[in-house]
C-alpha cells in the first residue's frame, strides 16, 4: 500500500547519514515519531552512491517494521548525508533510492542543511558540526548562508575526530622516536587498537578509514583527563581548529564577532558534556564574544523530518 494524498495518514522519513553511523526517524504528518533506528555509515564517497542508498532503504524498511507499517511507503522521505554538498554525489544518490522506491517523494541534502533545519530553523546562527569530519555553516540575517571547513579527510576536517585521532598516533610515533616526550596515549592507544607493538601501527592505518581513525578521539580525551600534557596538547589544538571554524563564520555573516551570534553544535565530538564541547565554549568566550551556544542537542534526522512536513504541505 502507498502513502498518497487520499492515506489519513502519510509517512515521513527524516535521514541522517554520516561516516561513522546512520539514523532514522520515522513520523506522521504531525510530526508525532513513530520509529527510530540506526546502522551503519552513509557518507558519500565517489562511486560508492549505491552502497549508501541500500543502507538508507535497510534503515527505513526497519522502522516501518518497529512501526508495524511494513506495507505503507512513507510519502516523503528526506535524506541529509554528509557529502551531499557535492551536486553530482546527491543526484547519484537521489537516483539511486529513487529506484529503490523508498518513498513517493525523495529529496537529498547535505547534511548540514537538515541540521540548520533543527538548529535555527528559518533563523540566523551558526553550526558547527564536528563528528567525524568537520565543517560549519551560517545562515546571516540577510538570509545568506555560508559554509568553512568541510574539505574532506584528505585535506581538512580539522578538529574533527578523524582528525584527531591522526594526530594522536603521529604524537606517539614521535615519542617512540625520542622526537616528542613520553606520553601515556601510547599504551592507551595500542589497548585501544588491541596492538602489541607499536609497529603494528603502520599495517593498521593503511588500511584505516575515517571512521576507523574517528573511534580512537574518545580515547585522547580520556588520557587527557588524567592530566597527560601531550593529550591536553592536542584537544587544546583542535579546540582552537574548531573555534577558528565559528570566528571566520561570525565574521562572515554577522560582521563583527562580539554581536549576539546563535551557535549550535552537532556531532559526536560535540556532545553533550564531552571534553572538547566543554573547552570549545570557554573557549569562544574570549575568540567569539557574542557567541550565545544552544544547550539543546541538535538532531539532524530530526531536521530532516521537519524539512519532510513541509514538503508535504505541513505548516511547521
Amino acid at each position: 500500500m502507498s502513502a498518497g494524498p487520499l492515506d489519513p495518514t502519510p509517512l515521513v522519513v527524516g535521514v541522517d547519514g554520516g561516516g561513522s553511523r546512520t539514523r532514522a526517524l520515522l513520523a506522521d504528518a504531525n510530526g508525532t515519531v513513530l520509529a527510530r533506528v540506526e546502522g551503519a555509515a552513509s557518507a558519500l564517497k565517489p562511486g560508492q552512491e549505491s552502497a549508501a542508498a541500500d543502507v538508507i532503504k535497510a534503515l527505513i524498511a526497519e522502522a516501518l517494521a518497529t512501526a508495524e507499517r511494513s506495507e505503507t511507503r512513507p510519502a516523503v522521505c528526506v535524506v541529509g548525508v554528509a557529502g551531499a554538498g557535492q551536486e553530482r554525489a546527491a543526484q547519484a544518490l537521489w537516483s539511486a533510492l529513487a529506484q529503490r522506491r523508498i518513498a513517493d517523494d525523495v529529496s537529498v541534502q547535505a547534511d548540514a542543511t537538515i541540521a540548520m533545519d533543527d538548529a535555527f530553523g528559518d533563523s540566523a546562527g551558526v553550526l558547527l558540526i564536528a563528528g567525524t569530519g568537520s565543517v560549519a555553516f551560517s545562515k546571516a540575517p540577510d538570509g545568506r548562508t555560508e559554509r568553512c571547513g568541510g574539505w574532506g579527510p584528505n585535506v581538512g576536517d580539522e578538529g574533527s575526530a578523524a582528525w584527531l585521532g591522526r594526530k594522536a598516533l603521529s604524537v606517539v610515533t614521535a615519542a617512540q622516536d625520542g622526537r616528542e616526550p613520553e606520553t601515556a596515549l601510547m599504551g592507551a592507544l595500542l589497548t585501544a587498537l588491541e596492538l602489541e607493538r607499536l609497529e603494528d601501527v603502520i599495517p593498521w592505518a593503511a588500511n584505516a578509514t575515517p571512521g576507523t581513525f574517528a573511534q580512537l578521539a574518545p580515547v585522547v580525551a580520556q588520557v587527557a583527563a588524567t592530566g597527560d600534557l601531550r593529550a591536553n596538547a592536542l584537544i587544546s589544538f583542535c579546540v582552537e581548529e574548531l573555534a577558528l571554524h565559528v570566528r571566520t563564520l561570525a565574521r562572515r555573516c554577522f560582521v563583527d564577532e562580539r554581536a549576539a551570534i546563535p551557535v549550535a553544535f552537532s556531532g559526536g565530538l560535540l556532545s553533550r558534556g564531552s571534553l572538547v564541547r566543554k573547552r570549545l565554549e570557554q573557549r569562544l568566550k574570549s575568540a567569539v564574544p557574542g557567541a550565545m551556544v544552544r544547550n539543546e542537542e541538535v538532531d539532524a534526522a530530526r531536521g530532516a523530518v521537519r524539512r519532510a512536513r513541509r514538503l508535504l504541505g505541513v505548516e511547521v
